[in-house]
């Protein structure tokens, strides 16, 4: 009895043994999918070593070379794949990716970064795949800090930085988000004098705030929409930009990618592009909206401005009252002039916020608006259904 169990136990082993030697994760397998997947813009990863434990995968002195004789290979560093997953068709799912610290310097600039990492990551096993998995190809990708600095000192920083995506659960579409707080940008070593006056007379030495997008990708009609893209900076004011346009299907997406590959290619540049304006001709343009709500800098301008004039701001927002119509009337754009006065005088009173719409009644089809622009620029207000607004 104790030698039959002594063989089970050994032909147990030796099996478990084979079982984990053939479901085993393929690193360099993996960097192949990985290469396969930048293929479509030129660009290739390499790697000085690539180890595997279990479900981990470590790939020492990776580089990245971007498409194009000039570019240079950037060094990355150490990266670790952590939770790596094969399924039948050869794609690979990944927990979590995690990258070396940035610390680069080039002549009098430094760029640095830390707490970067990508999780929830999908890697196609098939250069051609189109499914929504390839749209939301992670589940978020997150920075700890963000920062740029000139002669050592900083001019350009995050405190964090999170992007998010996800296919919906009806498989109808594709959602995401990116967040970036703490945004602080230094713009009081300007060199030039007259702009940096300029600069310290409006108050903007330094800027502080945070950027928020929010965007989706609906499969059935191709519209792929901007929600929301918002800055919105202290004691400046909040910039907000909509726009939504259809017809970006999955198999127009797929035909631009290769477009996109010709087009680093002299020989096949011009046709590309043509091929690329004719894919555009397939789009169509839904609706549009860019809004600014004021947080004091608007007073701020006008007093300045009024100042160069060597007159209040009260005066200088007057007279702009005043040129407005004249102004305006230049474009001629007789439905819309009105309107665009109206709004300005409005703003200038008491700036609040200020709102520029485009919403036809219908999807206006690109070569459409291309016509208008070359032929008649005048009527494209109404063919895109443009309104303008103050203080709503």
């Amino acid at each position: 009895m104790k030698s039959v169990s002594l063989r089970l136990a050994l032909a147990s082993t030796s099996f478990l043994a084979l079982a984990s030697s053939a479901f085993a994760v393929d690193g360099q397998d993996l960097l192949g999918k990985i290469n396969k997947y930048y293929e479509k813009s030129g660009a290739t990863v390499t790697a000085a070593e690539v180890t595997v434990e279990d479900t981990t995968v470590t790939m020492k002195g990776v580089t990245f070379k971007a498409s194009g004789a000039e570019a240079k290979p950037q060094t990355i560093g150490d990266v670790t794949f952590e939770g790596v997953e094969e399924d039948d068709s050869g794609n690979y799912t990944v927990e979590t990716i995690t990258f070396p610290d940035v610390n680069t310097v080039d002549g009098k600039s430094t760029f640095v970064a830390s707490g970067l990492t990508l999780s929830g990551v999908y890697i196609s096993g098939t250069p051609d795949d189109t499914s929504l998995d390839t749209l939301a190809p992670f589940q978020s990708a997150t920075a700890s800090a963000i920062s740029v600095s000139e002669d050592g000192k900083e001019v350009f920083s995050l405190a964090s930085m999170e992007a998010t995506s996800a296919v919906r659960e009806d498989e109808s579409g594709v959602d995401y988000e990116w967040k970036a707080t703490g945004l602080k940008v230094d713009l009081s070593n300007n060199p030039d004098p007259k702009q940096k006056e300029t600069i310290e007379k409006l108050g903007l030495q330094t800027l502080e705030g945070d950027l928020d997008i929010k965007g989706s990708w609906q499969a059935e009609k191709g519209t792929s929409a901007v929600e929301a893209l918002t800055v919105d900076f202290k004691n400046v004011g909040k910039l907000n930009v909509s726009f939504s346009i259809s017809g970006l299907t999955l198999d127009l997406i797929k035909k631009m990618e290769e477009m996109s590959k010709d087009m680093n290619d002299p020989a096949k540049k011009d046709a590309a592009g043509m091929q690329m304006m004719g894919l555009a001709q397939q789009l169509t343009f839904d609706n549009a909206e860019i809004r600014f709500d004021d947080a004091s800098i608007t007073q701020r301008a006008l007093d300045y401005a009024g100042s160069q004039q060597g007159v209040s701001g009260k005066d200088f927002a007057q007279s702009l009252k005043a040129m407005a119509p004249m102004m305006v009337a230049q474009l001629n754009m007789p439905d819309l002039q009105n309107a665009i006065s109206a709004a300005v005088t409005a703003y200038l009173d008491d700036p609040k916020s200020f709102t520029i719409s485009a919403k036809p009644s219908a999807p206006v089809a690109f070569p459409m608006i291309m016509g208008a622009a070359m032929g008649a620029p005048n009527t494209l207000p109404q063919v895109l259904g443009v309104t303008v607004s103050a203080n709503q």
